[in-house]
């Protein structure tokens, strides 16, 4: 009986969760006229794929108005690019980074590291809404608004989640292997290049992967920085899509297309890399 309760409400949680995205698939594939009569079922009565061409611009601007839509389109090939780029440079150094500080803050003594340790994990108590402003004043003092630098720059190094994860996990190595480097004549930076780091590429690719989910929805921060054609997001390019809309009656299909497609990127690589993320995870408590 508990175990069918668990499936249960297991299978509730589930449904509850996919329901949304679900939705939004068949809001895209349901003709923008009978959004407001066929919204009944889970499925569109006639499905169609024209939500999708005419945002992909695939149509011309007099198909995409008889569609229903507002003959806007996103120009989705440079917006992902943009985006892939955004969110490997922040996944790439900052997981790097992350692993110099949670090895040393694990394995090396020096003074005051405990203290700096506090000082980095209370900083998860900031909300990242107080730090917006300042970033914002010092990437335009440095002439970097509207350029790929200036976007990654407040997260390219290190978040204090990621430090702790990691230290979590350097302080279950077995001290042995590295004793034996040591005997070998490596020092700390021989060990953590050559002993440490290959042994954690579970924890560094759960780092990774939860970087650019993070790093993939962000929005506000790529809004107020890049904003501009070349560098824009395909979030901050989804808000654009919806202001070309009237502001009377909202291209409500077009966007749930959109959006699908801003999906399929980050869906396709938690579907390949899930299990090791949810393996991985299991590393933060093991001392």
């Amino acid at each position: 009986m508990r175990r069918f309760l668990g499936w249960a409400v297991l299978g509730i949680i589930v449904v509850a969760t996919i329901f949304p995205f679900w939705w939004m698939i068949r809001t895209a594939l349901t003709p923008a006229g009978d959004l407001l009569t066929d919204n009944a079922g889970l499925l569109p009565r006639e499905p169609t794929l024209i939500n999708f061409e005419r945002v992909l611009g695939l149509t011309s601007e007099a198909e995409a108005r008889a569609a229903g839509g507002s003959g806007a389109h996103i120009d989705f090939a440079r917006y992902i690019l943009n985006s892939i780029i955004y969110c490997t440079l922040i996944a790439a150094f900052q997981t790097l980074f992350c692993a110099m500080a949670g090895y040393a803050f694990a394995r090396l003594r020096f003074p005051g590291r405990d203290l700096m340790f506090a000082i980095i994990i209370s900083a998860l108590m900031v909300p990242p809404i107080f730090t917006l402003l300042p970033n914002f004043v010092l990437v335009k003092d440095l002439g970097l608004i509207n350029k790929m630098a200036g976007m990654v720059a407040p997260t390219l190094l290190m978040t204090p989640f990621a430090v702790f994860f990691l230290r979590q996990f350097f302080l279950s190595l077995p001290r042995d292997v590295e004793e034996a480097a040591i005997l070998d004549g490596n020092g700390p930076w021989g060990i953590f290049w050559r002993i440490a780091l290959p042994m954690s590429r579970g924890p560094l690719i759960t780092i990774g992967l939860t970087t650019i989910v993070w790093a993939w929805k962000d929005f506000l921060w790529p809004l107020l920085v890049g904003r501009g054609e070349q560098n824009r997001l395909v979030t901050v390019a989804l808000g654009v899509f919806l202001q070309q809309s009237p502001n009377t009656q909202p291209d409500w299909t077009g966007l749930m297309a959109a959006s699908t497609l801003s999906v399929v990127p980050v869906a396709i690589l938690l579907i390949f890399m899930g299990k090791r993320l949810v393996q991985s995870l299991n590393f933060t408590g093991s001392k």
